[in-house]
């Protein structure tokens, strides 16, 4: 029901290219995500609150995989059982 769904996945010269489509509890409907090993290099968010996507993104760029789905994971957004960030943390998890 708050699964991310998989788009596309690339890989061109050691970096990965994925895009999610998000659950429709959310006001963003995609994720796309570049990583590098086990390293965000970029997030972008189709729709959403623009200054809050735009935001985690930032924050987001350079951090571990890992780091980033542990202090994403389940936040939640009134009261919709998911978020935006917990909706990455999904996508991450696919990796």
């Amino acid at each position: 029901m708050y699964d991310v769904t998989l788009i596309s996945d690339t890989t061109e010269d050691g970096i990965r290219r994925t895009s999610f489509q998000t659950c429709e509890q959310v006001c963003s409907l995609q994720i796309d995500i570049e990583t590098e090993g086990d390293t965000i290099r970029a997030v972008r968010y189709t729709k959403g609150c623009h200054g809050n996507t735009q935001g985690l993104a930032r924050l987001c760029r350079g951090m571990k995989v890992a780091d980033v789905i542990a202090r994403l994971d389940g936040i939640d957004c009134k009261g919709r059982g998911t978020s935006c960030p917990d909706q990455l943390a999904r996508a991450l998890k696919m990796l």
